[in-house]
Order: structure tokens, then sequence, then C-alpha cells
């Protein structure tokens, strides 16, 4: 490809800490030397923001179309109307639509192949709710928007330079999660996780740990089943599949006697379990990757902030990393792809003489 990559970024909810930290992001003119920024927002909100942040000058080129970008500078694609208006630190239906056009726009773009990698900035899971998003988040609508032009089955990653987790159950009520872990679940899910880390990540023949659902391992029946009925069979069909899994841990010794070093993944049955130690230990430099889609697509692994929106206060780390995320994983799948676009057909050879037949009829 004779351009740079274009990271299309969505600038989330408007009264979050969004733009806060893609302008903090921005205002650092090293990163127009790795790829070309795309914005889908507003460039008022976003000169608004920069003056009452205090920020120095951001220069953004207006365009119509993401295949108007140009190199060396940052581009914006205006994705709501001129008047709207930002209001820090407050959920409304306003800023809800607002994130829905800006992810509607670079969604249809990136699968048009006008941008290269998406790049979202936090959303308002309750806000954006509509007729047209009806997900409980941001990876459910990407599996859905994906599946349109070929079947996707997405899975969440929290990932940094050192650990990467992913979840059997992402945004989903605790107490339906019990009937959602299923062998064939599991199984799915560590297949996809293991392409993934190879693929996406590099990662040849990855060891990947699988999380207990019950305290203990369930403690040998004692504390619940679903580990001697369920999860161990998974683990075991998916060796017989030649995936690396091991476990189950329960989670609590796994992360506090630092065992998760040792492996390259970790599958956890659900939301908290993964992402509570996780952000403990990796808060401003992890992020959220979907695996499994056609496209690649990474977040910030926190939330629209509304408590410190507006003040200056938001670290742009996670953002940061979310984008050189996003352009390793963009690398990654084109290295691979290349290395198996056109494999070497394999060659039969005849050693010695062993096809000599033998005439032994006496004459």
């Amino acid at each position: 490809m004779s351009r740079k990559i274009r990271v299309g970024i969505t600038h989330g909810d408007i009264n979050g800490v969004g733009y806060e930290i893609i302008l903090k992001v921005l205002e650092d003119e090293r990163i127009l030397e790795l790829c070309t920024p795309v914005v889908y927002g507003s460039a008022k909100l976003a000169a608004n923001y920069r003056k009452s942040l205090g920020l120095g000058n951001i220069p953004f080129n207006q365009i119509e179309t993401a295949d108007e970008a140009k190199e060396g500078t940052n581009n914006i694609v205006n994705v709501v109307p001129e008047e709207m208006r930002a209001e820090p630190g407050v959920s409304s239906q306003e800023a809800g639509k607002a994130a829905l056009a800006a992810l509607e726009r670079a969604v249809a773009d990136i699968k048009n192949g006008d941008i290269d990698v998406l790049v979202t900035a936090p959303i308002n899971k309750a806000n954006i709710q509509s007729e047209e998003f009806h997900f409980p988040g941001h990876t459910e609508y990407l599996e859905a928007a994906a599946s349109d032009d070929s079947p996707a089955k997405a899975l969440m990653i929290l990932c940094n330079d050192s650990m990467r987790v992913a979840l059997m159950t992402t945004h989903m009520p605790l107490g339906k999660v019990p009937e959602a872990i299923t062998k064939e679940e599991i199984v799915a899910k560590l297949e996809l996780f293991n392409r993934s880390l190879h693929r996406d990540f590099g990662i040849h023949s990855p060891r990947i740990a699988v999380l207990s659902l019950n305290p203990h391992a369930g403690d040998s029946g004692l504390l619940g089943t679903e580990e001697q009925d369920i999860i161990i069979p998974a683990i075991n069909e998916a060796r017989e599949r030649k995936i690396m899994a091991f476990g189950p841990y329960a989670a609590d010794g796994f992360f506090g006697a630092g065992r998760f070093v040792k492996f390259d993944g970790i599958l956890a049955m659900y939301h908290d379990q993964g992402l509570a130690p996780f952000k403990a230990i990796a808060m401003e430099s992890g992020i959220n990757f979907t695996a499994g889609l056609p496209f690649v697509r990474t977040s910030p692994d926190h939330g629209t902030g509304y408590d410190i929106a507006g003040r200056g206060e938001a670290s742009p780390e996670s953002m940061r990393s979310a984008i050189y995320a996003a352009i390793d994983i963009w690398r990654n799948r084109r290295c691979d792809d290349e290395a198996h676009r056109s494999p070497l057909r394999k060659q039969y050879r005849e050693k010695g003489s062993d096809n000599v037949v033998l005439d032994l009829s006496g004459e």
C-alpha cells in the first residue's frame, strides 16, 4: 500500500472525555509519522473543547468523505449538525445520537475500504439506544454490522503489552451467565481466541489459561459442578484440536499469585472476572480489541468519564495505546496474509529404488 494507514476515530459521547483524549493524542504531531487520522465528529466541537481545555493548536482538514483524507495532517468528517452543543458530564439523548452518527459513518467507511482501522471513543450504552442501536455495547453492534457481508463472531479482548484477557460472556447480567456457558461455546471461543493470538498478535502456539466459573474452581463439585461438567470437557476437546488450553484456574489465586504472566491469553467466564483484575493491573495502558471481525477495531479500556469531563484531567494514554495497537494488529494481519497467500506446493520425490518391482517368478 503506497499511502499511510488511515485510522478512523469516532468521537464517542460528546459530553464525556472523548474529545479530550482524542485531542491530547493528536496534539503530539509525531502520530502523523505513523498514520493518517480521520476523526468522525464535529470540527466545531473539537475547536470548542480545544479552547476550553487550553490545548495547543491542532489543525484539522475538514473533508466530506474519508477517501479525501490528506497525509501529514489531522482530518475530520463532520457527522453532526453544526449547531450541536456539548454539555460536559451530562448524559443526553442528543449525545447518544451524535455518538451513533459517528459510529455508523465510520463502520460504513471501513467496510468500504476508505479507512483501514477503527478506534472508538467511549459511548454511553444507555443514551445511544434507539431503533438503529439496540445492543448492549460496541462489540455486539460491530458483530451485527460485520455480519451484513459475511457471518462474524466477535470476541472481546482486553490487552496491553504483557496480558490479553478474553471474555466468554460480555455485557450480560451475572444471573444469566451460567446458562450461557456451554461446552460448545467455550470451545468456539477458545478456537477464535487461539486464532486471534496467532494472526493478530503474532504468537505461535499460544498458551491459554481458562478461568473457573465458581469460587475455588468448584472445589470438586462442592461449590458448583460447571467446572467438572462443562469447562474441563471443553478444555479437553480444545486440546484435541491442537489448542494449548489449561485450567480451569480460580481467578483470585490466578491473578493474586501472578500466574497470568505465564500465559499468552486468559479466557474469563464473565465481564468483571476478567476486567476487574485487568484494569487494576493495566488501567492506563490497556485497550479493548474486538477479535473475529473482518476489520480491526480497538478502543480505550475506560468509559465516558462524566465525572471528569471538561476538566482537563483525562489521561490520553489508553486512547494512544488503542491507536498504536490497531496499527500493529493491522500490520500483523497483512504479514500473516502474505505468508499464507502463495504457499509452496508439496513435492514428493522417490528416493532410492524402492519403487522397483522385483520379479520373483523364478525364470
